[in-house]
């Protein structure tokens, strides 16, 4: 249990991918899990990497699992990139995406105008997991880069889990286009802080009140640590014990899976 390894803990931000569910099954049962939180009175808010699916879409995967939670308990990388683009460029900034129809629907929703052809003028190119990614999509990305458009990717994670094993993921296109380029992208989501920090003004937590639990040290405990929070790895993704012990900074918490963590 937390109490056990850190006190005062008042919530936590929960990652997804590898710690609630691989791809369509769950991690143990959500609906105990999410029930134990709320007889602990911890607050939480679920907040991950993953910019492929709408906040509609993340609500209606959870209700498949018994989960019913709010839309301000769920925060995407994909809706950082969008908070992040309009405060920095404001409205009506051109951004031409290499990303999911849903990454390109969050970032319309912030009154971004999303560009879908093969425009020359585009402000920012915004890179993240593109299940129809095509060499012409990867070459007019490029050119746009080069040509000066700011490079912004949602997400480093190279990899996701799956019951199939890990999959490439938005840092693997991202890179492809780091490569092709030249220039390096700006990441908004973990292992920077910013994640983070939208999801700790949500629960009107302090960082040294809050726990972070993730399955990723590079990006979930390393993001965590970059914002003063406490942080716990779960065993149910894609980093080892072993990988744990010898990272730095290690993480406060090593669990085999969340319920084991709140039970």
């Amino acid at each position: 249990m937390i109490s056990d390894h850190i006190q005062n803990i008042k919530g936590l931000i929960i990652d997804m991918d590898g710690v609630l569910w691989r791809d369509t099954h769950a991690i143990g049962h959500l609906p105990d899990i999410f029930s134990q939180l709320r007889k602990l009175k911890i607050k939480f808010i679920l907040a991950t990497n993953n910019a492929s699916r709408t906040l509609e879409e993340y609500i209606a995967k959870l209700a498949n699992f018994g989960v019913s939670l709010e839309e301000n308990q769920i925060i995407t990388a994909a809706q950082a990139t969008g908070i992040y683009l309009h405060d920095r460029y404001g409205e009506g900034t051109r951004v031409f995406v290499v990303g999911q129809p849903s990454l390109k629907h969050t970032l319309a929703s912030y009154n971004l105008v999303v560009l879908d052809g093969d425009e020359k003028d585009a402000t920012v190119v915004v890179a993240s997991i593109d299940f129809n990614l095509s060499y012409e999509k990867i070459k007019h990305a490029s050119l746009l880069i080069q040509s000066g458009s700011d490079f912004v990717g949602t997400n480093p994670d190279r990899a996701l889990p799956t019951p199939e094993g890990l999959i490439p993921g938005s840092g693997t296109i991202i890179g492809a286009l780091e490569i092709a380029s030249g220039i390096k992208a700006q990441n908004i989501g973990k292992p920077g802080p910013r994640l983070y920090q939208m999801a700790l003004r949500r629960l009107g937590l302090q960082p040294e009140e809050t726990l972070a639990v993730g399955d990723r040290l590079e990006t979930d405990i390393l993001g965590a640590h970059a914002a003063g929070i406490h942080t716990a790895l779960v065993l149910s993704g894609a980093s080892t014990r072993t990988q744990a012990q010898g990272f730095d900074p290690k993480p406060e918490i090593i669990s085999v899976d969340l319920a084991e963590l709140v039970f």
